[in-house]
C-alpha cells in the first residue's frame, strides 16, 4: 500500500490532469453535439489530446525507470524525453491541426445558432477542473524551481512531465476563455462564423505551446548538461583535494531527470604513484556522490593541464 501511495504522490500532477481532462472531454463533446459549436468541439478534441499526452508521459516515466543492461549501460532514463517530444508533436499535429481545420469548416459552412446555455455551463465547470489541475501543476513546479524565475526554471528543468502539464493546462484555460468569448460574440452578433474564428484562435494557442514544448524536449533528447551550480560544486569538490593541482574540465549530461553522467579531467600531483592515484580517485568519487546523489556515473581522467583540450563549455 505504501508503494502505491508513493507512486500516486510521484505522479500527482499527471494523474490529476488526466482525471480532469477525461471528464471534461465528455462534457465538451456532449455540449458540442447539442449546440453545434465549433469551438466546443475543438475544446473536446483538445481535452482528448491532453488525456492521451498524460497517458504517454506516465508510460514514458515507467519505461524510463528500467534498470541499465548490456544494450543500455546508462539506463533508459532518456526515453522519457522521447515521449515528451512525441507529446509536443501530438499537440501540434492533432490538437492545433484539428482546431484550425474545424474552425475553417465552420467559417465556410456555418451552422445555425442554438441555445448557448449548455456551452456556458460546460465552460464554467471545465474552467474549475482545469484550474484545479493547473494549480496542482503550478504548486509542484514552484516547489521544485527554487529561486529561479519561471521561464529559466522551465528551460533548465530536466523533468519534462511537470512543465508539460503546466503548459497544457495554461493552454486549456486560455482555450476555454477563447471558446466562451467566441460563443458569446457569435450569439451577440448573430454570426456563427465567429465561433469558427475562435476555434482557429485556439489552434494558434496550441501551436505556440507545441513549438515551445518541442524546443525544450529536443534539447533534453539531444542531451543537456547539469545545472551550472552542480557543475560548479563538482569542480570545487575535485579542486579541494590536495593531490589535484588543476581541474581541466567538468563535462556533464543528464541521462534521466534524476541521473547525471560526469566526466572530469584533472591534473594530479606528479609525485603520486599509480596506487595512490587510484585511491585518490575513489576518494573523490565517494565525496562527489555524497555532495550530489544524482551523479550516477563518474569518470575521472588524470591528465596534465598542458595537454588537456580547452574546456569549450566554460570558455577556458
Amino acid at each position: 500500500m505504501s508503494d502505491l501511495t508513493a507512486r500516486i504522490r510521484e505522479n500527482i500532477v499527471l494523474l490529476g490532469a488526466l482525471a480532469a481532462n477525461l471528464g471534461i472531454a465528455v462534457a465538451k463533446f456532449v455540449a458540442a453535439g447539442i449546440t453545434g459549436s465549433s469551438s466546443m468541439l475543438t475544446e473536446g478534441v483538445h481535452s482528448v489530446v491532453d488525456s492521451g499526452n498524460q497517458i504517454l508521459l506516465l508510460y514514458g516515466q515507467k519505461r524510463a525507470k528500467r534498470p541499465a543492461d548490456a544494450a543500455h549501460p546508462f539506463g533508459y532514463g532518456r526515453e522519457l524525453y522521447f515521449w515528451a517530444f512525441v507529446v509536443a508533436i501530438l499537440i501540434f499535429a492533432v490538437g492545433a491541426g484539428v482546431s484550425v481545420y474545424e474552425g475553417y469548416l465552420h467559417i465556410i459552412e456555418p451552422e445555425p445558432l442554438s441555445d448557448p446555455t449548455i456551452n456556458y455551463v460546460v465552460i464554467a465547470v471545465s474552467f474549475l477542473l482545469e484550474g484545479s489541475s493547473w494549480w496542482i501543476a503550478r504548486r509542484e513546479f514552484k516547489a521544485s524551481k527554487g529561486d529561479l524565475g519561471w521561464w529559466e526554471a522551465i528551460h533548465q528543468s530536466k523533468d519534462p512531465a511537470g512543465f508539460i502539464v503546466l503548459f497544457e493546462d495554461s493552454a486549456a484555460l486560455a482555450g476555454l476563455l477563447i471558446a466562451g468569448a467566441g460563443v458569446w460574440v457569435s450569439h451577440a452578433l448573430g454570426d456563427p462564423r465567429i465561433d469558427g474564428y475562435a476555434s482557429i484562435a485556439i489552434g494558434g494557442v496550441l501551436g505556440i505551446v507545441a513549438v515551445l514544448l518541442a524546443r525544450e524536449a529536443k534539447g533534453l533528447l539531444i542531451g543537456e548538461r547539469a545545472e551550472p551550480r552542480v557543475v560548479a560544486r563538482v569542480r570545487e569538490a575535485v579542486s579541494a583535494h590536495p593531490a589535484i593541482t588543476a581541474v581541466n574540465h567538468v563535462r556533464t549530461i543528464h541521462t534521466a531527470p534524476d541521473s547525471i553522467f560526469v566526466a572530469i579531467s584533472a591534473d594530479f600531483d606528479d609525485n603520486l604513484t599509480m596506487g595512490e592515484g587510484e585511491t585518490i580517485i575513489e576518494q573523490i568519487e565517494q565525496a562527489l556522490k555524497k555532495e550530489e546523489p544524482r551523479l550516477s556515473s563518474i569518470y575521472i581522467r588524470p591528465e596534465k593541464a598542458s595537454d588537456a583540450a580547452p574546456d569549450r563549455t566554460t570558455g577556458q
